[in-house]
């Protein structure tokens, strides 16, 4: 069964990469681009990373991600000239579809529930059947043709740029900090400064420290694992905080540190490039005050009820 879930897995990568070599394509024949190259090389290796992966060695890997950093750092990745919807059509589209435009939503979270719960194949299949099932329901409600959904595809991860492939780098830096020791490090420099045994201080500390974690790494599952076992552990559970209550609290201070950095990109980076915001920094700017506060309610929650 094992085997059987990873190979169908390879397809949803395979079907990532179609799109993101969709995006190269079209990048590359955007003339109006002046880093219409490097752009399109840019779509086309990840297109290759992403579609070939478990065929391509490690080192080449490793070798076309360098190669991926060395574009950006040049600056030859721009979104270029995006063709953008047709308003007309778009607004009838929505006035004849109603409420009902909402479904394609509805059916990719509902059944991607129902797989990951109720099957054996897991939650990241379910999310991949479920979106290829909702992008089939949208193409049916709205009548739309192949071409439309290919460039309705490409011009969605092309507007959305370098910041797409963000969450994957940070899981990556996340299993690298784990796998180096950085929690027991920062258990060993934050012992030496801050004394064992108090609760509010441990609490504080533990939450704080995945809020801020996390803004730097942009992902709490990484923060998690770093901060649990450098703090969370030591400071709070080793003083007779409940385990359950710790981690799940700690995980919501977690996602407190979320709403407030940029590099927590498919919150607060994609959303600006989607709706072409002004502010690159406005999503952030509307969360950080609600962020803040939910983060004290936080370290009272764990406070109150750890212990």
């Amino acid at each position: 069964m094992t085997n059987f879930i990873t190979n169908f897995l390879e397809v949803f990568y395979v079907l990532i990469g179609l799109i993101m070599l969709f995006a190269g394509i079209e990048s590359f024949r955007d003339k109006e681009n002046p880093a219409r190259i490097g752009t399109g090389l840019f779509w086309v290796i990840l297109a290759v990373i992403f579609a070939g992966g478990r065929l391509l060695p490690y080192p080449v890997i490793g070798g076309l991600i360098l190669l991926l950093g060395v574009l950006s750092l040049l600056k030859q990745i721009k979104p270029g000239n995006i063709k953008g919807i047709d308003e007309k059509v778009a607004e009838t589209s929505a006035k004849r579809l109603g409420g009902r435009i909402f479904m394609p939503s509805v059916v990719l979270a509902i059944l991607s529930i129902v797989i990951a719960q109720f099957t054996p194949l897991g939650g990241q299949i379910g999310i991949g059947i479920s979106s290829v099932v909702a992008l089939i329901t949208a193409v049916w409600m709205t009548k739309s043709s192949a071409k439309t959904a290919y460039h309705d595809s490409e011009r969605m991860v092309r507007s959305m740029g370098t910041a797409g492939i963000l969450p994957q780098l940070l899981a990556m830096l996340g299993a690298v900090f784990t796998a180096s020791g950085v929690g027991e490090l920062t258990a060993k420099a934050i012992s030496g400064v801050f004394p064992v045994g108090n609760h509010l201080l441990g609490v504080v500390l533990y939450c704080l420290a995945m809020a801020i974690f996390t803004m730097i790494m942009g992902n709490g599952f990484a923060a998690f694992a770093v901060i649990t076992a450098g703090i969370g552990i030591p400071f709070v559970v080793a003083q007779g905080g409940s385990p359950v209550v710790v981690a799940a609290i700690g995980m919501t201070s977690g996602y407190c540190g979320t709403l407030m950095t940029p590099m927590a990109a498919n919150f607060n980076s994609l959303p600006v490039a989607l709706m072409e915001m002004k502010d690159n920094m406005g999503v952030i700017k509307q969360q950080a005050p609600i962020a803040l506060t939910l983060l004290v309610i936080q370290i009272f929650l764990m406070y109150f009820l750890a212990f």
